[in-house]
């Protein structure tokens, strides 16, 4: 099944994106959800930014349903471009304590906490929930994480929304992100990016983990699985009994754990 492509606006998002997709006039378009006719547990989407988001946070399972939700949030990004200069905050410089991570989260100095690092296409980084961060200015990326719409904003530029420092501060790694989550990926390179306790994530040239449900999204050329076709931009559900055939496509194949 070929997935709808739905349209998110966000302040940060831009009015201009990349020839696959079709931006709504005059919207300031930030994500592009891939939805399907039921609830589901992964959900794959790319971010499109102008400006940076804000500096945040997702709690795990537990902490989430210890506050009424049905699940946490764990997520992974693959940049696919980025604006020269273009940067991204990922855990902080060093550990603090949760009293120094309020205080810089009220009066802005969080943003000298993070640990911000330049990005360029085929960077690939796991988020564990509870990683601090923020996504920065002039960064397309396709994010890949359990389908839970629940953030903690730290703190948001002076932008009119809501923040959440109680939750955030104690769901919060108040620490550095661990390197080893993060790696570049060549443009032909079957690998595994990451097998966690929710999803598993590959890069592959050809159909993989056909034993299970899992989402298709071809970062170059195009797959064909029965009547449905797929190219960069677009995302395709198959079933452990359907398969995709290729001429050469580079995939991200995602599927539950």
């Amino acid at each position: 099944m070929k997935l709808s492509r739905s349209s998110v606006e966000k302040p940060w998002g831009r009015t201009t994106l990349p020839p696959a997709f079709d931006a709504p006039e005059g919207q300031r378009v930030g994500e592009v959800w891939f939805t399907g006719g039921a609830d589901l547990p992964l959900l794959a989407k790319y971010i499109f930014t102008s400006e940076k988001l804000s500096i945040q946070v997702h709690p795990d399972d537990e902490q989430a349903r210890s506050r009424g939700l049905a699940q946490g949030k764990a997520e992974c990004w693959y940049i696919i471009d980025a604006e020269p200069g273009a940067t991204l905050g990922l855990g902080l410089r060093e550990a603090v304590s949760a009293e120094v991570l309020r205080n810089a989260a009220l009066d802005g100095s969080i943003e000298r906490l993070m640990k911000w690092r330049p990005v360029a296409p085929g960077d690939f980084f796991y988020v564990p929930p509870g990683t601090i961060h923020a996504i920065g200015a002039g960064i397309s990326l396709l994010e890949f994480q359990q389908n839970a719409d629940i953030t903690y904003r730290l703190y948001d530029y002076g932008r009119p929304r809501e923040l959440h420092l109680e939750d955030g501060v104690a769901v919060a790694r108040r620490e550095p992100y661990p390197e080893q989550l993060a790696r570049h990926v060549g443009s032909r390179e079957d690998c595994t990016l990451v097998d966690g306790e929710h999803f598993i994530l590959v890069q592959a040239k050809a159909d993989k983990l056909g034993d299970r449900q899992r989402w298709v999204m071809p970062l170059s050329g195009e797959i064909r699985s029965g009547p449905d076709n797929a190219k960069a931009g677009e995302c395709l559900l198959l079933q452990p009994s359907e398969a995709f055939e290729t001429d050469g496509a580079t995939v991200l194949i995602g599927a539950t754990n």
